[in-house]
């Protein structure tokens, strides 16, 4: 789990992340997949987006489409 900034770094590295500010919040996107979420600074609003994508991730390395 990504806790100090440079675990944070890390998790996104190769990710292209936008953030933006919308009523004094910062949102954190994945531009890939979609993935967003927000946090009172960008630090926060960035950890928890390195926290969402492995959420992501975990998720559709364990779907298992096979019975469709």
């Amino acid at each position: 789990m990504p806790g100090d900034e440079s675990e944070i770094d890390d998790a996104l590295a190769e990710a292209d992340v936008t953030v933006t500010v919308e009523k004094g919040l910062y949102i954190a996107t994945d531009e890939e997949t979609g993935v967003s979420s927000q946090g009172p600074t960008e630090e926060e609003a960035r950890r928890n987006l390195a926290l969402a994508l492995e959420t992501y991730e975990e998720g559709n390395a364990e779907a298992d489409d096979s019975w469709l």
